[in-house]
């Protein structure tokens, strides 16, 4: 069964659109996606090959979580991500421990934002999450996008202090792919509470990047917006 998956994959493969996605997910030398080859497929084709695969067995996921080839790794993280929303505890501890352990192929952020909160995020809710202060103090940049984008499943039932915290931590980092991803969990804190958010905000929008700040507080109404862009708060 192991080796149809990846006939299957290759059998949607569009080399037009292939070319569109190395250009979107900076593939080129010294770029963060260095490297990451792509078949060109849309991401509901792989949730439907996912889905057929979804009692995979862990050594064809490594298999493919190891390959340079980008939609193999997100469709063995989507069969995580499924088998995940169907396991007793045990298996979903196997998962988890198998997603920390494979984080160096989980290294783009589409990869990250479609998979980190259904299985980090879910997992950690009523334990110690001191690992995603660890992940957010990393050196690499997707540990750090995990450690963000896994709070969402916090802001989900309304729990917003690890959103902030990390936050904290991220807040004077030099890649842009972090700013967005904190600036987009800020935004997602507003949508359920923009009373904490800018209590939040308030404390640091003046020294934030721009892009962090932008993402932040796109759903605010547009007078709102701009006294936080012209620093009138």
């Amino acid at each position: 069964m192991g080796m149809n998956i990846f006939s299957d994959l290759q059998s949607y493969a569009n080399p037009e659109q292939a070319k569109n996605l190395q250009k979107f997910f900076k593939t080129g030398k010294g770029e963060y996606g260095e490297g990451d080859i792509f078949l060109g497929l849309k991401v509901p084709m792989i949730r439907t090959v996912a889905k057929k695969y979804i009692s995979l067995d862990f050594a064809t996921l490594q298999e493919m979580l190891d390959s340079k080839i980008h939609e193999y790794r997100l469709c063995a993280l989507l069969i995580l991500v499924l088998r995940n929303g169907k396991a007793d505890t045990s298996m979903k501890d196997q998962i988890f421990d198998f997603y920390i352990q494979n984080t160096r192929n989980i290294n783009n952020w589409d990869l990250v934002d479609l998979t980190a909160p259904g299985i980090v995020g879910n997992y950690l809710l009523d334990r110690d999450k001191a690992l995603l202060y660890t992940f957010a103090r990393s050196k690499h940049l997707r540990e750090k996008r995990i450690a963000i984008i896994s709070t969402f499943a916090f802001l989900r039932v309304g729990e917003y202090d690890d959103t902030f915290k990390i936050a904290e931590i991220l807040l004077n980092d030099s890649h842009d792919l972090i700013h967005k991803a904190v600036g987009w969990m800020l935004r997602e804190v507003g949508k359920r509470s923009q009373f904490e958010e800018e209590k939040f905000l308030k404390k640091y929008y003046k020294t934030m990047p721009r892009t962090m700040l932008r993402y932040a507080i796109e759903k605010f109404p547009e007078q709102l917006r701009l006294q936080y862009l012209k620093n009138q708060i």
